[in-house]
């Protein structure tokens, strides 16, 4: 078992799970995504590999989650931070750790969430006020004032859950590696199984239907160049066994030849999308009245 998390750690991982959710709703460079937690939070632990497979796991069950208007959604990216923390400090199985960790904070996370939002409408109607009273420098303060309020409600509780719960979630996954092993054999199927849940809820959002060509294709492309490179490896393996000047690897091949072919499809239907804009004629020129409803977007 590791040693319990570093106050340092402690610190870097809370400034992170503050930034996170700033960068999800300003400025989206895509490090607000669970992948991208793990791989920031395997590496201030000190284990890169465990937070890849906590944070790739948490990225495909949430793949299809998305949110409409002030909707709340589920906290992956604090999940995951929480999630690989313990899971390398505890000594705590990864796939345990999303079931038994990631998934239940990740939920527990809305409720913060709505309380940020709450929390900045105080900003929002100090902004209405400055706008009558045309203090430009006075809106831009409080627009930043507002990140505060977001920021902490990610901040606060990953910090309090590091910094003291070490020792709660070391006792736990003591008693489930003996008395509880049932129980952690569950959780860890059950982690196992969510990314399952995260591509049936993206394909039911997705066109599948109108598109069930790119499908079966996609589907079938992707079952060949797996085996085919699975065979690949064995005989580079066998290779490598019987001359030792022999180090090229092809763990990366297939992905590598499967993404190349779906970006040769996506580019194909760019183009296709793009001619038939050309051919369509121009929409009807919005025009707004007088109370500020909206003509001509009817379609």
């Amino acid at each position: 078992m590791h040693s319990d998390i570093a106050f340092w750690q402690v610190l870097l991982l809370t400034l992170y799970s503050m930034y996170q959710t700033i960068d999800d709703i300003t400025i989206v460079s895509s490090l607000a995504q669970p992948v991208w937690a793990g791989l920031i939070t395997g590496l201030i632990m000190g284990d890169l590999g465990t937070g890849l497979v906590i944070g790739g796991s948490l990225q495909l069950t949430v793949l299809g989650v998305g949110t409409f208007g002030g909707a709340s959604k589920i906290d992956a990216n604090s999940g995951t931070i929480l999630a690989t923390a313990f899971s390398i400090s505890a000594g705590m199985n990864a796939q345990t750790a999303v079931a038994a960790i990631g998934v239940p904070v990740a939920s527990l996370m809305i409720q913060t969430d709505i309380l940020g939002r709450f929390t900045n409408t105080y900003f929002q109607h100090r902004i209405d006020r400055l706008i009558e009273a045309e203090n430009y420098r006075g809106i831009e303060r409080n627009y930043l004032y507002g990140m505060i309020p977001w920021a902490l409600s990610r901040g606060i509780p990953v910090f309090l859950a590091l910094q003291f719960g070490g020792s709660f979630v070391s006792s736990v996954v003591k008693v489930l590696n003996t008395d509880l092993q049932w129980l952690s054999n569950g959780l860890a199927t059950a982690g196992a199984l969510l990314p399952a849940v995260g591509f049936a809820i993206l394909l039911r959002y997705l066109p599948a239907r109108k598109h069930v060509g790119y499908l079966i294709l996609g589907f079938t492309i992707t079952a060949l160049f797996s085996t085919l490179f699975t065979n690949v490896q064995t005989l580079g393996t066998a290779v490598a066994k019987v001359s030792k000047g022999f180090t090229q690897s092809f763990n990366t091949v297939s992905m590598l030849a499967i993404a190349l072919i779906g970006l040769t499809f996506a580019i194909n239907e760019y183009k296709h999308q793009v001619e038939l804009q050309k051919q369509q004629p121009a929409a009807p020129k919005q025009q707004d009245d007088e109370e500020g409803e909206i003509y001509g977007d009817e379609d």
